[in-house]
């Protein structure tokens, strides 16, 4: 879990400190500061973390169109219980010949958060959600190269623009810097410094802020989709809302 640390410099030192510990490395130079910086902090030690936690606020809704089903064909589906039952039963749909839209996200602070990221995210995330549900990828860079094959969104690609990336890199960079799905997020960075991962060697990097770039490409190449808990979260049925039949996937990133 992110929290927050400061550093400042002592004797050509960086010493990053919370009310607990301190951790001291070498010092850049170039970033000679003597203000103090906030820092979010990922730990790799142990099990790899998670960059953002499932919740219903990260539940996406999808239409089921092109598809009408009894009472008793919803329950036969949703009764699939194999280990692969989320993605089963999306076979399963699509053997009906059903079609599944992105509709809404369950949360709508956590849409109009990805609006404020960027207007196009929450259909650009449905689509590497659905993927991720549909196929055999699971890591970020694997999923945004696949979606920006299939260019769902239509965007002009003669100049080899690299959209999907690009945006998704701003989505996950505001995720480690404070963005919440079950909070208004207003852009203000909570680790104003930048990032620090424990890694599970012990060894500690620093990303700062003056290196978005680096940063971003470390989270992109470093991230991955992964399968929640369905009963706790409460998606991956199918489910009627006003003669409507729809279906609900879960978000839910972490660190490879």
């Amino acid at each position: 879990m992110s929290s927050l640390f400061t550093y400042s410099f002592v004797e050509n030192k960086a010493v990053v400190a919370d009310l607990d510990r301190e951790i001291t490395f070498s010092k850049d130079e170039f970033y000679n500061q003597s203000e103090e910086l906030g820092f979010s902090i990922k730990s790799q030690l142990g099990s790899a973390s998670t960059l953002l936690n499932a919740g219903k606020t990260t539940n996406f809704i999808y239409k089921i169109n092109e598809l009408n089903l009894t009472s008793k064909q919803i329950a036969e589906i949703n009764a699939i219980n194999t280990k692969s039952k989320i993605k089963d039963r999306i076979e399963k749909l699509k053997e009906l010949k059903g079609k599944l839209q992105f509709e809404n996200t369950e949360s709508s602070v956590f849409e109009n958060n990805l609006v404020l990221i960027d207007s196009a995210l929450p259909k650009i995330v449905s689509e590497i959600l659905f993927l991720f549900f549909t196929s055999p990828h699971s890591k970020i860079s694997d999923l945004v190269a696949e979606i920006s094959k299939a260019n769902p969104l239509g965007y002009n690609l003669a100049n080899h623009h690299l959209f999907y990336s690009y945006k998704i890199k701003h989505f996950l960079t505001d995720i480690a810097l404070g963005m919440m799905p079950s909070k208004v997020w207003t852009g203000e960075l909570d680790g104003t410094g930048g990032h620090l991962v424990v890694k599970d060697n012990g060894e500690i990097l620093c990303y700062h802020i003056y290196n978005r770039n680096e940063f971003e490409d470390y989270l992109y190449a470093n991230t991955k989709l992964e399968t929640a808990s369905s009963t706790r979260h409460e998606f991956g049925t199918v489910y009627k809302d006003n003669e409507q039949l729809y279906f609900k996937l879960n978000l839910q990133i972490r660190f490879l």
